[in-house]
Order: C-alpha cells, then structure tokens, then sequence
C-alpha cells in the first residue's frame, strides 16, 4: 500500500498574535506566569550507551518480583530485557486485551470475529453498522499498521529496543502457556498469536489517536463516500482455483443473508446521523477524565513537593492501567503506570520527581469544509486558492468471517483522501453537516481533516522514558521542548525540591494569525461552526491555504513555546477544564483558542477540587480535613482527601434543599406530571452525612435531586458566573417560590423519588446497597456477558453532583475498546446517572478513578499511597482479579514500594528470573 504523504505549504513559523477578539486572545505566547525556577540546572541525565539500550547478543533476562496487589517491580540491565520483563507480566496479567488490541490495530477483527452486527432493513429505527468490519476498513484508512511498518526503522534505538523487547516477553509468556490454557475470554482464540515488535508499534499508532482520529473510525470515515456510490464492499477474490469468485456477499451462499444489504446500506450512508449510528456530537467529552494535582513546597508538611495523581478510565478493555516498577539501574527507575500494552509507565515517579496526566481540553485535529467542483461530476475535485486538486481513492482490502466459507474471505472498497487526511461524512458527525455533496455555506461541500496526532506514536517510548529519567524540572522539560508531546494529556508535577509544573504538552494544530483571524469571522457569521466550536470541532474554510497548519519544527504542531504552562510553589491542578484557571491565583491567557476556553464556567468537580486545595484545613461536609489540621499536605493526606468522597453541589446545594423541605413538610409538590409529596424523601437528606461513603444513607436521593435540577444550569443560580471568582461561582439558587408546590428545587427532587420508586429503591438506603461494581466473568467475542461474583460496594461520586472521587456506570455492553462482552445494566433511566432500570439493581459502576496516588517526597524518597481499583488483572480466575477492587471498597490503600529494601521486606513478594534469546539486529 502506498502511504499517502500531506502536501502542505511551508509558512513562517513563531508568528504570534493578539486580537483582542471574541474567542481568539492571544494565539501565542503567554510565557511562565510567577515562575520559580527551584533546581532548574544540570545538564540532563547522561546519554545512553548501546550495552544500556539493547541486551548483548540479544540475551534477554530480567528479574521480576511481584509484591501485594500483584505488582511487578522488573530490573535488568537494560533497556530491552527490561521491556522483555514488561511485555512477559503485562501478557501474564492481561493477555486478552493486548492480543485484541493488536487485532484492532492491525484491521483484522472481522477476520476473526466476523463482521459484527448488520445493518437490518427491516427495521429502520435501530439500523447498526457491521461494526467490525466498519472499524477494520477505518483503521486500514488511517494506515496503522502500514504506518508501523514503514517508520519501525526511522525509531529511536531505544523505542525500538524497548519495543521488541516488550514483543519478547509477550511471546514468552504465550509460548510457555499455551493457547489453550489461557483466561476464559479469550483460551484458544485464534486471535491469539505471536507478535512482533511493529505489531506492538502500530498499537501505539492508535493510542496516539485516542481523542483524535480514532473519534472518526466508528462510522465517518467508513460512510464518506461521493454521491451515488455505495459504502457496501465486494468480495475481492476467487473462493478457491476451480470455482469463480462470488459477485456480492449474498452470492457465495444464495440461502444465506447479505450482512452487509446493499440497498439498505447505500441509503443508510446518505440519510445516517449522529444519532442513529451511535455517534457523540460533543468532541470535548473524550471517554476519559481525570483530577491532578502538584503541589509544591509552599503547602508541603517538609517543603518537598507532593502529588495526586486520578485518571477516571473505563474499568475494563484496553484503556485499563496496569502498575509496573521498571528499573535499570543508572538508567531509568520508575514506579507507575501505563494503558495495557504500553511498554512503559505513563504516570508515576522516581526518586525526585513524580507526574501525572489529566485528559486536555485541547483539540487535536481540524476539519475542513471542502468546495467542491461543480463542473466535476463525479465530486472528487476540490477548488483551493482557485486551483482544482484532485481526490485520491485508494483501494483497501479487509478478511472477514463468514458462513458461506471455511476460512475469512478478502473484501474490498474505495476510500478517499484529500491532501488533509481522510475524507469523512460530514451527516454522521452533526446533524447540521451535509454528507458528501451537500450544500454547506452556500456551496457543494465534503468533509476531510487533519491530524496532529498521525506522527506522535513514534514518540511515545522516547517522551515518557525521557520524562522519567529526569531528576529535576529543568530535565523534565526537556523532551517537551524538543517538540515532544504527550499525545491528549494535560500534565502536573512535583519534585523534591518543592516545585510543581504544569503544562498542556499536547499536540495541537498550529494555525497562523490570519487563519485564526478568519476562524473568529466565520464564528460569528455562522451558527454550525460557532456550534462545533463550542463542543470541541474547529472546522476550516479548505478553499484557502490560509488555514493549512504552519509547519515551523513540530510538523504542524504548537511547539513548547506556544503551550500553556505554569510553574508555581504553591499548587497546580487540572481536572479537565481548560488550562486557564490550573492556579486562580494566575489566571493563563494568550494561548491558541484550540487549547480550550478562557474566562468560562468551571465544572463542578474543578471546583471542588479548589476548594480543598484553597481551603485544606476545612472538611466541608466530611469528616477529613484535605491537609489535616495544620494545613500542610502529605502523601497520605492527599489520598485521604481524595476518599474523602466530598460532592460540590452538596456543599453548595444541600442546607438550602433541607429549608426548603422544612418548609414544604408535606405540601404535595407539582412534578409536571403529577404531584407528590416529598417528605420521606426529605427525612433521607436530613439524615444524610453529605459525602458519598459506603455507608452514607440518602446519598443517592441528593443524586436524583441533582440529576433532575442539572439540564438547565446554571439558569438556577442568581450569582452569574464571574471570571474574576471561578471557583465558587456561579451560586446561591433563585429565591424559592412563595408557593413550595410550585418550587423547582423541590420539584427536582420529586422526579428524582419518583425514579426511584421506579426500581424499588428505598430513600433511606446505604450508598453501599445502591452503587456497586459488577465483574464480569471472562466471555469471548460474541459471546453474552456473565457475570463474575458478586457486586462489591462502591464508594465515590459523580461529576452532576460535584464529585471529586468520581465513578459512574458503564452501559456499553462491551469491554472499552475491545469486543470482549460486558456484564451492563440492561436499560437505564433518564436523568438518573444512569440509574439501571432493572429493580434494585442501583448503579452499576464500570468507569472512574483507576490507578490514582498521594505521594510526597521525604527525606528518605518518595513516599506514595494508593491503588488500581480494578486490580492488576482482568482474567476471573487470577489472584489479582479484584484482590485491589475489595481494598478499594474499604478505603485500604497500599504504600507504593520503590526502594529495593521495602521490596524484598513485602511478605507478599515473589521472585522470578526470565531470560530468552532473540535475533540481533
């Protein structure tokens, strides 16, 4: 396959800008904000040498103990017998969701799975896309594997060192296992097989498009097709050398179905919308979150800096984080954690530093409006700067599973191509874009974009590693300035020396003044691109080469200069708002407006958040002062006031909802539909605690409250919003009505009891009997989902009642990212927090805070404490399949082991030696 190459202009780069407009600002610049350069010398850990990268004469050892929780601490001499160690615990612990995660990355999930669910005729109110075979055909056009393949030699010696050393150990542990003794989901799956070190590269190409283009791969990039022409593929070659190939599906069975309805699809494809294949509209909402904070020597107990690190992830697939030790001694020594299949920890500390990540406001593509050419019947020319360019359409080839054959048969179909990237169908990302063809500002249009992701993967090995080996801040910085990125992640740290850091280190398309000039103009002219904006999609006039990205030295990229950042002795912190108010103390301006949004309403969860960091002596509504009566955190404060379980809106809301019940007592309250006293309910939050425990009872009735009075806000508050005071505004709800029947709050929270008698929940009910998380028994591709065990009693909150500790339910009936079935509440009720609809069943948790930490350094190194949630493995038979997910249920942290001497003094420890040889290269 040929590699599609961008075409693009060279402008001059390090313009900067300052409108003074609208949503523009400043698209540059900005600079350190109070800055304290702490112990910012030295000049960098020292290069590496060949005997450090790469195992002599390619004979892989290293040494594995494993201490509580099933935690790995791996040491080898270098960087490959290191990753060997990684690639062998990770397939031991999780073998399923990496070899799925291959097989996705490679396009090749209908070939072993078949092609997913069909499209259905007969019923047009619930048509769904094969989706294997739609996701197989977008990964092919995204180029995944082709990319790994052509750029594997173009590496660093350490990522590709470290990568085949992680393919090594995989391959071990599956060779000495063998395929049919391995976990339930996935024991003799033929997708189950050897890899090879690109395989594990063109996986990371995909990571690196988690909030970019992997958004597109569930039906955009699959249904972008011209007028008149069909998405439906065609079966590619003769089924065996004596019989010719079939014409269509349907032909190499006459008795059988055709999954892919030729008729049926074509007219899908121009009539499809958002919302009939599944689709988000709200690009600002990734499927991920997370809380950090860096905290420096100004509100430390020793004046070193401390950390919290809190990714809300999804629980199961292949976003789960699995903690590793990876030590080679001199060279790297890191305790953390990484996505399954990550060679390397992505989140953690050493001896004098520690980071964290938080998903970014940031946008990380572009869309382009295309003007089509009319006299061009065929809708594959485009006018830019007056000049026509041509559409390119490349052939793809997939393998899928069927009946009508013993072995998966090829199919093909035309995919199509500006010099941006991927042509899209625009009707499939917002109900107000126009498919291919379709008038869009007063013209015939298409839809493409670019990526600032496409060239990332090949740096994730060298950020993180770099990233880890620092030993102060002024090392720290230094792969972000040498144009590295962190993909789609915020980032905060602390080190030894009492400083913190911020920095969104993302890759974020750099566009000049006056293309950002005429974005703000088609803003306020046009009400789709206004619209799109403000829920995370920047679309581009693609007439003018104005609006190509400026390439300067980061490939298109903002180079470190241009990125939001803060140095503070006090505190940063992000819990996904923009980067604007990381400390209110210093508000960040002058950035690109792609970074996120300026002087605009905090999410409740950020402000509780600033709440415990501005206020660490007051407990609010629990019982845990967030710094403990002096005001100075440690490591074990942080992680105490993380399971603090404390809720903004219950702090805000709560002693005024209680008035108002006082005062309505049982007055019958119009529901809209109805009327309904409130009392009991009432009676519930009177003797509710205000956090969300275990054993808090009436928590989940200020849920419903909250879940109800939510989709208006902040239209209930009479305290506007003021930029000046993000934190704590806006506030204070409108004056209740002189009539409590008529009161909004209290209708609120009628609706709210009215759902729970739905599924016979009592208001009185410990938070524990109610919010639960469910495993799931190992259940292979197609399967259906069982559970594993019983519920286990769940504590933490959500993000519509303020929650800081968030946890929600997952209602995909799927593991995230993989085809592995899930145990999912069957429906789930309306504005409830997803509420399931089955009686008694409550809230089945499946998302949010995974591996989190408190850490402070001491005079004796770091010192953390914390937890996976989900636990280290995902097979239903292992000893870490939910030993942590019980620790959590009690609040039982661990302490994080990083030094050798508290290694080998766990009683839990065990220890094992690996070694294999491999090819040299």
């Amino acid at each position: 396959m040929k590699l599609f190459k961008f075409k693009r202009p060279l402008l001059a780069a390090g313009v900067s800008l300052c409108l003074g407009v609208g949503l523009i600002g400043c698209s540059s610049g900005g600079g350190d904000d109070n800055v304290d350069s702490g112990n910012n010398t030295g000049t960098g850990p020292a290069a590496l040498t060949a005997s450090q990268i790469s195992a002599p004469d390619g004979k892989l050892s290293a040494r594995i103990q494993t201490t509580t929780g099933g935690v790995p601490h791996i040491t080898a001499d270098n960087l490959q017998s290191v990753a060997f160690g990684s690639g062998y615990v990770q397939a031991r612990d999780n073998i399923c969701i990496i070899a799925d995660s291959i097989v996705r990355a490679r396009g090749e999930r209908a070939k072993y799975y078949g092609p997913g669910t069909p499209i259905n005729p007969d019923d047009p109110e619930n048509q769904q896309l094969p989706v294997n075979i739609v996701t197989d055909f977008s990964y092919k056009a995204l180029g995944l594997y082709e990319k790994a393949q052509a750029e594997f030699d173009e590496l660093s010696a350490p990522s590709q060192a470290m990568l085949r050393g992680f393919a090594a150990g995989y391959n071990k542990y599956l060779a000495e296992t063998g395929n049919d003794n391995l976990p339930a989901k996935c024991n003799g799956g033929d997708w189950v097989f050897p890899i090879t070190a690109t395989d594990v590269y063109a996986y990371y190409q995909l990571v690196a498009l988690y909030a970019s283009g992997d958004q597109f791969t569930g039906g955009p990039i699959f249904l972008a097709v011209p007028p008149g022409t069909s998405p439906r593929p065609r079966l590619a070659v003769q089924t065996s050398a004596t019989s010719p190939a079939p014409t269509s599906y349907a032909d190499a069975d006459p008795a059988s179905t055709d999954v892919f309805n030729a008729k049926a699809l074509a007219e899908f494809a121009r009539s499809a919308t958002p919302k009939s294949i599944g689709a988000k509209t709200d690009f600002n909402d990734r499927g991920m979150a997370s809380n950090g904070w860096g905290i420096g020597s100004e509100m430390t107990e020793n004046g070193k800096g401390a950390l919290l690190a809190n990714p809300h992830f999804p629980y199961t697939g292949n976003r789960r984080l699995y903690q590793m030790q990876l030590t080679v001694p001199g060279v790297y020594n890191v305790n953390g954690a990484g996505l399954i299949g990550i060679v390397i920890p992505l989140i953690g500390f050493n001896e004098n530093i520690a980071w964290t990540h938080t998903v970014s406001t940031a946008q990380h593509f572009t869309l382009y409006d295309l003007t089509l050419d009319e006299s061009d019947s065929s809708y594959m020319t485009y006018i830019k700067d007056g000049e026509p360019k041509r559409i390119e359409e490349r052939t793809l080839t997939i393998e899928v599973l069927t009946d009508q054959a013993p072995v998966p048969l090829p199919f093909q179909r035309e995919f199509y191509f500006s010099e941006y990237g991927p042509m899209l169908a625009g009707n499939v990302i917002n109900a107000n874009l126009p498919a291919w063809g379709g008038e869009f500002a007063g013209r015939e249009s298409a839809l493409t974009y670019r990526d600032a992701n496409t060239e990332t993967a090949r740096q994730v090995v060298d950020q993180w590693l770099n990233m880890g080996r620092a030993s102060n801040l002024a090392q720290f910085k230094k792969p972000f300035e040498a144009c590295g990125s962190v993909l789609w992640v915020n980032t905060m740290y602390a080190d030894d020396s009492g400083q913190a850091f911020y920095i969104d280190g993302t890759s974020v398309p750099q566009l000049s003044p006056g293309a950002l000039q005429a974005f703000q103009a088609r803003v306020n002219f046009n009400p789709v691109v206004a619209g799109l904006f403000d829920n995370g999609v920047t679309l581009l006039d693609g007439s003018r080469s104005l609006n190509d990205w400026i390439e300067g030295d980061c490939d298109g990229r903002v180079p470190y200069a241009g990125a939001p950042k803060l140095e503070r002795r006090d505190y940063v912190q992000n819990s996904n708002d923009s980067y604007w108010a990381t400390n209110p103390k210093s508000f960040l301006t002058g950035y690109s407006p792609l970074y996120g949004k300026t002087n605009s309403i905090l999410s409740p969860r950020t402000r509780m958040g600033l709440k415990m960091l501005e206020n660490p002596t007051d407990p609010g509504l629990s019982t845990v002062a967030p710094a403990g009566s002096d005001g100075k955190f440690t490591g074990e404060e942080i992680i105490n006031a993380l399971y603090s379980n404390r809720a903004y809106y219950a702090e805000t809301l709560l002693d005024e909802l209680r008035s108002r019940c006082d005062n309505a007592g049982d007055t019958a309250i119009n529901t809209g539909s109805g009327s309904r006293s409130v009392a009991q309910g009432c009676a519930a939050l009177a003797n509710w605690d205000g956090v969300y425990d275990v054993n808090s009872t009436g928590a989940h009735v200020f849920r419903m409250f909250m879940a109800d009075y939510d989709p208006t806000y902040p239209a209930q508050f009479s305290v506007d919003f003021d930029p000046q005071n993000p934190e704590t505004t806006p506030s204070t709800p409108n004056a209740a009505p002189s009539n409590p029947a008529q009161d909004p709050m209290l209708a609120s929270l009628a609706r709210g009891l009215d759902r729970l008698d739905q599924v016979n929940i009592a208001y009185n009910a410990r938070l524990g009997d109610v919010q639960r998380e469910q495993q799931s028994a190992g259940t292979r591709p197609n399967g259906t989902p069982a559970k594993s065990g019983s519920p286990i009693e769940w504590h933490g909150n959500q993000n519509l009642e303020g929650g800081f500790n968030i946890v929600r339910p997952d209602t995909d009936p799927v593991e995230d990212g993989t085809r592995y079935p899930r145990y999912a509440p069957a429906d789930t009720i309306e504005n409830s927090g997803d509420l399931s609809s089955t009686p008694g069943e409550g809230w089945l948790i499946g998302y949010g805070t995974s591996w989190h930490f408190g850490l402070s350094f001491t005079d004796n190194g770091p010192a953390g404490y914390g937890l996976i949630s989900y636990s280290q493995s995902d097979d239903a038979g292992s000893d870490h399949f939910e030993d942590q997910d019980q620790r959590y249920s009690n609040k039982n942290y661990r302490k994080l082991l990083y030094r050798q001497a508290d290694i080998a003094a766990n009683l839990e420890r065990k220890q094992e030696n690996i070694e294999a040889t491999v090819e040299t290269e």
